[in-house]
């Protein structure tokens, strides 16, 4: 009887330990299953994927309302429309399924972990190349206006667009090159998704150069913007000529420059902890929970991407209204005037 309960013992304990893997048939090369979430957890998964759906919703949003009505057929809104289509994807795959890694198993396979971490990185570089561009086209529309309609056409934006998104893919395929080599190489057991970044790459392609071409051009741009606001005082004050305008004059500059201002700050807030990471030096370990926590914050970037470049301006709201009124599926509605 001793040897029979110790041997029902040792299988018991042997059950339970095989539970606890992801691949109970490996044994010892099986990853542990992650614990399952307790209730503060929970609540956070919960509030993770009402930002994800929010973000997927918003951005959706405002690709209906550019794609559909013909006058917000803008250069400045086409690149709009590249960022709304990079930070919907975020809102729809990426965050979903960074916060399902968390605490389960990956069971795909090496080959789908490699082909996962490709879209997400290729989002991620689209959208903030797409900022690049809104910065450059804002800097145009201030600080050469009359030239601006010339330069900055549909078919230089689209250009420029289709650029974007092909070096984004390229850029995610340099990147990734040893992961997609060798899918699995820095997995330490199986049921694991990791990959290893070039840090000091991407932090100078992916932040450093994209962030200081932004803060320049913004930067020249808050200077002409304070300098032809001053020269229309002056003028006003002088003359006395057409002081109606004045006021609009004014807050149409303090808007644009409150816009600019939040537009940066929210990217380095969203951005620089991840990329801080990588100037001390080390490599990030891409799945790790250090790592979800940083991209979590990247991917609320693309959730506050709408709020601030469409939802401060009323052709927005107003398109929101007519898209969940349902009036765009009546005939025409494309020529309704959203300005």
């Amino acid at each position: 009887m001793k040897r029979s309960a110790r041997e029902l013992s040792s299988f018991v304990l042997i059950t339970m330990e095989e539970s606890e893997l992801c691949f109970p048939q490996l044994l010892n090369a099986s990853c542990r299953r992650p614990q399952p979430p307790h209730s503060e957890a929970v609540l956070v998964h919960v509030l993770l994927y009402l930002a994800s759906l929010l973000t997927a919703t918003l951005n959706l949003l405002l690709i209906i309302s550019i794609s559909h009505f013909r006058q917000l057929h803008s250069p400045t809104n086409l690149l709009l429309l590249s960022l709304a289509v990079s930070d919907f994807f975020v809102g729809l795959l990426v965050m979903p399924i960074e916060i399902l890694m968390t605490w389960t198993c990956w069971v795909l396979g090496d080959l789908l972990c490699a082909l996962y971490f490709f879209l997400p990185v290729t989002l991620i570089s689209a959208s903030v190349g797409s900022m690049v561009l809104i910065s450059v086209d804002r800097y145009v529309a201030v600080c050469d206006p009359l030239r601006y309609p010339i330069r900055i056409t549909h078919g230089v934006i689209t250009i420029s667009v289709c650029l974007c998104w092909i070096c984004s893919v390229f850029y995610s395929v340099f990147l990734l090159y040893d992961h997609l080599k060798q899918p699995g190489r820095y997995n330490s057991c199986h049921g694991e998704c990791v990959v290893n970044i070039a840090g000091d790459v991407d932090v100078v392609v992916a932040f450093i150069l994209p962030i200081t071409v932004i803060v320049l051009l913004y930067l020249r741009v808050f200077a002409v913007a304070a300098s032809q606001a001053r020269a229309v005082r002056s003028h006003v004050a002088a003359v006395r000529l057409r002081p109606a305008a004045t006021p609009m004059t004014k807050k149409s500059e303090l808007k644009a420059a409150r816009t600019l201002g939040v537009v940066v700050a929210v990217f380095l807030i969203c951005y620089s902890p991840y990329y801080c990471v990588s100037l001390t030096g080390r490599d990030i370990l891409i799945g790790s929970s250090a790592e979800a926590f940083m991209s979590f914050l990247m991917y609320l970037n693309s959730c506050l991407n709408p709020v601030i470049y469409a939802l401060l301006y009323p052709w927005f709201r107003k398109a929101i209204r007519v898209t969940v009124t349902l009036q765009i599926l009546q005939p025409g509605s494309s020529q309704t005037s959203m300005l």
